[in-house]
C-alpha cells in the first residue's frame, strides 16, 4: 500500500481539490432552487470531460440527471462505485453566506461543504489522481453523482432499477473517517385523527381530535417505546422513534375536528417493515376498540420515499469492501479505525438491499456540521479524503500497472 500511497501523494493537487469543492458549493442544488441539481451536474460533467474522463449524463426526472464517470480497469479485478449525492438541503437562514465558499480557519464554509460536495470533490480528484499517477486498476472504478438523496433518493433508485451493478460501493457521506457497515431503516409515518367540530362553549357536543391525538401519543409512549429500547443491533445501534410534527385545530374557540401527527421511525434489520407499521396500527385498533369516537388513519409519507422501502443496511465486516476500507483507514490514521453505529439513513440502503451491492459509508468531514447554519469542512480532511478513496480503489479493485511497471498482485 505504501508504494501506491507514495505515487498518489506525488500527484494530488491540493489547490485543485479546494477549488473544486468551492466551485461545487457556489452552485446551489437544493429543492427550492430552479432546476435543482441540473447546474451542478452540468458543471461536474464538464469538469470531468475537460480532464479526459469518460462521462455519461443520465436523465432521471425532467432536467435532473445523474452524472456517471468511469475509470476503466485492465480486467480481472473487482468493480467499485463511489456514490455521492448532488443535492443539498436549502440554506435555512445560515449564519454564513451559503454559497460564498469562503476559506477561513483552514476550512471551507457553505451549504454542501460537508454534505456532500466536499466528499464529491474528494471522489472526483481521487479518480483523477489515479489516472495522472499512471496507476491502472484491475477493476473498473465508477463515480455516480446522484440526485435527490435529501428527499426521495430518485437518483440511486434509478441506478438500482436500471440494473447498474458493481462488486462494492462506498457512499461518501461525511463520517470523520469513521466508517459504517450498517445503519437503520427510515420510515416517516403520518397519522390523521378525525374528530367532530363544535363550539368551544359546548365542547361536549364535539369530539376533540387534539385530545384524541394526545391519547395516541401517550399510548405509543407507554406501549411501544419501551419495546424499542430493548431492540439493538451492534452495527446500527438502537431502534428508535421521534414525534416530529403535531398540527391540528383552527382556533381556540372551536373543538378541533382534525389533528395530524407525524413521526420518524428508525428501525433495525431484525424489524421487517410490516412489523414497523403493524405496531402502530395495533395501537390505533386498540384505541378504536376502547372508544368508538376515536377515528384515525395511518399512512406512509410520500415525501420520504419514491417506490423502494428505505430499509436498514448491513454489510458483513468480512466483505472485501469492508476489509479494504478498514485496511486503508488503519494505514492512513495510524490506528484502528472506529466503526460508527448511529448514523442516519443513506443511499447505501438502496444499493445494498435492492442491487445486492455490499456498501460502506465513509467520507471526509464531520457529520455534526451537516444541515447546520455554519456548515464547513476542514481542508486537511478534504485532502485526506482524496487519498482514502484512491487507496480503497487500489486495495479493492487491485492494481494492474503503476506507470510502466506491470503488477501481478494487489497493492
Amino acid at each position: 500500500m505504501k508504494r501506491v500511497n507514495d505515487a498518489i501523494d506525488r500527484y494530488i493537487n491540493a489547490d485543485e481539490v479546494v477549488k473544486l469543492c468551492q466551485d461545487l458549493i457556489r452552485i446551489p442544488s437544493h429543492s427550492q432552487h430552479p432546476g435543482r441539481e441540473k447546474e451542478v451536474g452540468d458543471f461536474i460533467a464538464r469538469f470531468l470531460r475537460e480532464n479526459g474522463m469518460e462521462v455519461v449524463v443520465e436523465p432521471v426526472e425532467g432536467e435532473r440527471s445523474n452524472v456517471m464517470c468511469v475509470l476503466r480497469g485492465a480486467g480481472g479485478g473487482r468493480s467499485l462505485m463511489l456514490n455521492g449525492h448532488l443535492d443539498t438541503v436549502p440554506p435555512y437562514n445560515m449564519d454564513i453566506d451559503p454559497f460564498a465558499a469562503e476559506i477561513r480557519d483552514g476550512r471551507i464554509w457553505g451549504r454542501g461543504a460537508v454534505d456532500m460536495k466536499g466528499p464529491i470533490a474528494a471522489m472526483l480528484c481521487a479518480m483523477l489522481t489515479l489516472k495522472r499517477a499512471g496507476i491502472e486498476l484491475a477493476g473498473d472504478l465508477y463515480f455516480c453523482g446522484v440526485i435527490g438523496e435529501e428527499e426521495r433518493s430518485e437518483g440511486t433508485e434509478h441506478l438500482v432499477k436500471t440494473g447498474f451493478r458493481t462488486d462494492g460501493a462506498i457512499v461518501g457521506e461525511p463520517s470523520n473517517f469513521e466508517y459504517a457497515i450498517g445503519h437503520r431503516g427510515l420510515e416517516w409515518i403520518e397519522i390523521e385523527i378525525t374528530g367532530k367540530a363544535a363550539h368551544g362553549g359546548t365542547p361536549e357536543k364535539g369530539v376533540n381530535a387534539i385530545v384524541q391525538a394526545a391519547k395516541l401519543i401517550m399510548r405509543i409512549q407507554e406501549k411501544l417505546v419501551p419495546k424499542l429500547r430493548e431492540r439493538f443491533n451492534p452495527v446500527m445501534g438502537p431502534s428508535v422513534m421521534n414525534f416530529g410534527v403535531i398540527r391540528g385545530g383552527t382556533q381556540p374557540s372551536t373543538v378541533a375536528d382534525r389533528c395530524i401527527v407525524q413521526l420518524d421511525r428508525r428501525y433495525i434489520s431484525s424489524e421487517p417493515i410490516s412489523q414497523v407499521l403493524g405496531e402502530y396500527q395495533e395501537i390505533l385498533d386498540e384505541l378504536s376498540a376502547e372508544d368508538p369516537t376515536f377515528k384515525a388513519e395511518m399512512r406512509r409519507m410520500p415525501e420520504n420515499i419514491l417506490t423502494l422501502d428505505h430499509l436498514a443496511m448491513e454489510t458483513s465486516p468480512d466483505d472485501p469492501i469492508a476489509v479494504s476500507v478498514v485496511n486503508v483507514l488503519r494505514y492512513l490514521l495510524g490506528r484502528e479505525p472506529t466503526i460508527t453505529t448511529r448514523r442516519g439513513w443513506t443511499d447505501a440502503s438502496l444499493l445494498s438491499n435492492f442491487a445486492n451491492i455490499p456498501c460502506v459509508v465513509m467520507g471526509p468531514g464531520d457529520i455534526a456540521f451537516s444541515h447546520t447554519r455554519n456548515e464547513n469542512i476542514r481542508i486537511e480532511d478534504l485532502i485526506l479524503g482524496v487519498r482514502a478513496y484512491a487507496l480503497v480503489a487500489a486495495e479493492f479493485c487491485g492494481v494492474s500497472r503503476m506507470g510502466d511497471e506491470q503488477i501481478d498482485k494487489r497493492s
